[in-house]
């Protein structure tokens, strides 16, 4: 296997807005957070950081703000996915020469290309730039699949390292089509332990936002062979998990964030506030967790 980018658990971490803009300042405090308490990576603009609705400039300021936030001090991984690939293409460079350890590409969405027309994509991308890749696999919102098979014939490309994985019942096939090719990622938090078992490095998570900690502690735990103590937490998380995405991702996430006493804002349009009801559920959930190391940096 090429070597991964990670081990352990990624946070896929949110991008804080004012009316304004990107808070800056709260992302570099929100990086120097996660840092600290033991996340093995910072996955900026993803989906989770909502980089669809940023313009450009904020996309490529925001990549630069985690990268001279995080100092070397963990690795970087860019989201620069796009359903558009030339500008895949020119938003990878853009990432490469800001200095991120590596890029994140989803899908191309909406236009429902076919597997040859997905493996062009990846490939123009992946051979336009040298830093590592991580392909992004997320069918329920793109409508697009990497197959098994395309990720076999992606394999030629050497900088094409892993893969976040959403659609976790074909990771069989692509464990046996590919062997240890890739890393894999679980891109789903309530499954992460399944995944380890199937040989994944770890997760891209959501969960990592709020339990940084103790995601890093049950992907590492797993990986030292501390079966129980990863099983144990992966079940612990589960009540979380599932509040975290009883509405559309990153709805729940920035809610309960501001719940912490984070502040980082609303979702913007056209993702909306959470729910009353969703509100209310997600108080109760975040009560039964220990968020003390977050409300001590918080202050």
């Amino acid at each position: 296997m090429s070597r991964p980018v990670f081990q352990g658990a990624g946070v896929a971490i949110v991008t804080p807005f004012t009316d304004n803009g990107i808070d800056f300042a709260k992302l570099e405090q929100m990086i120097d957070f996660q840092i600290k308490n033991k996340t093995d990576a910072i996955i900026i603009c993803g989906s989770t950081g909502e980089a669809a609705t940023m313009t450009e400039e904020e996309h490529i300021a925001a990549i630069k703000c985690a990268v001279d936030a995080t100092a070397g001090r963990v690795p970087v991984i860019a989201g620069t996915g796009s359903n558009d690939t030339q500008f895949g293409v020119e938003l990878t460079k853009k990432a490469q020469e800001l200095g991120a350890d590596a890029a994140l590409l989803v899908t191309p969405y909406y236009n429902k290309c076919t597997p040859e027309g997905l493996y062009r994509h990846y490939k123009t991308i992946a051979s336009a730039v040298d830093i590592p890749i991580i392909l992004y696999n997320v069918p329920s919102r793109t409508n697009v699949n990497i197959a098994p098979a395309v990720l076999a014939r992606l394999a030629e490309c050497d900088n094409i390292v892993g893969v976040k994985e959403c659609n976790l019942s074909q990771v069989p096939d692509t464990v046996s089509l590919t062997g240890d090719r890739y890393a894999l990622y679980s891109g789903e938090d309530g499954l992460v332990v399944p995944m380890l078992s199937l040989g994944a490095q770890g997760v891209i998570s959501v969960v990592s936002n709020l339990l940084p900690e103790k995601m890093s502690t049950m992907v590492h735990a797993y990986l030292d062979g501390d079966l129980k103590t990863a099983r144990d937490i992966q079940i612990n998380i589960i009540p979380l998990v599932n509040a975290l995405f009883c509405e559309v991702n990153p709805i729940p996430v920035k809610e309960a964030l501001n719940i912490a006493g984070w502040n980082v804002g609303m979702p913007r349009l056209p993702l909306c506030e959470m729910s009353e009801a969703g509100h209310k559920r997600m108080v109760e959930v975040l009560a039964g967790y220990d968020l003390s190391a977050m409300k001590e940096y918080i202050g």
